[in-house]
């Protein structure tokens, strides 16, 4: 088994804990104050799918279990199944809501993935850190406005609600880093 830091837990990775094997489902990176850094982090029990929450300092070291992972392409959504295409066969899979977890909310179609396997069960899914959307609702833009603190909501083509600055019309592709859901940049 392999080890990674504590900082270096991704929304996917599946982690070893106690001797079972647990899919990160969501994390956050904490540093109160004038103490350590802290990683909070919301796992899922691959044996019995009971959820956790667990926090570790960021030089806690993990063990990481040996995954298969395998690139396929998002599809299409029916209902609570979500459809995948394997890159090498072309095969096409269903997964349900669970093994996508809040990766969900940033796929679109053509989005590629990594599923990650453990024993040829598919566990969880990994999404690249950042993505490209456009723009589909969003206040007027301000004429003259520049980068502020100042943020206005916007909807992206996927339903995602984010903010973004004042100068962003509808239409503007904006890129997002999908581990925190937060506007980077604008997209030429």
């Amino acid at each position: 088994m392999a080890q990674v830091k504590a900082n270096d837990i991704r929304r996917g990775m599946v982690v070893v804990i106690e001797g079972v094997n647990f899919v990160v489902m969501d994390f956050l990176h904490h540093t109160p104050g004038n103490l350590r850094a802290m990683v909070q982090t919301k796992l899922k029990s691959l044996k019995n799918g009971s959820t956790i929450e667990k926090r570790f300092r960021s030089a806690d070291t993990l063990e990481v279990p040996y995954v298969e992972t395998k690139e396929f392409q998002y599809l299409y959504s029916q209902g609570d199944e979500h459809v995948f295409m394997d890159m090498e066969t072309y095969d096409q899979f269903p997964l349900n809501s669970d093994i996508l977890g809040t990766s969900l909310k940033f796929v679109v179609p053509n989005t590629k993935v990594m599923v990650k396997y453990i024993d040829d069960k598919p566990v969880s899914v990994e999404i690249p850190a950042s993505m490209e959307y456009v723009i589909t609702d969003t206040a007027p833009e301000l004429k003259g406005a520049t980068a502020t603190n100042q943020y206005k909501e916007a909807i992206c083509e996927n339903g995602l609600t984010i903010q973004v600055p004042p100068f962003m019309k509808i239409g503007d592709k904006v890129k997002v880093d999908t581990r925190t859901g937060e506007y980077l940049e604008r997209v030429k």
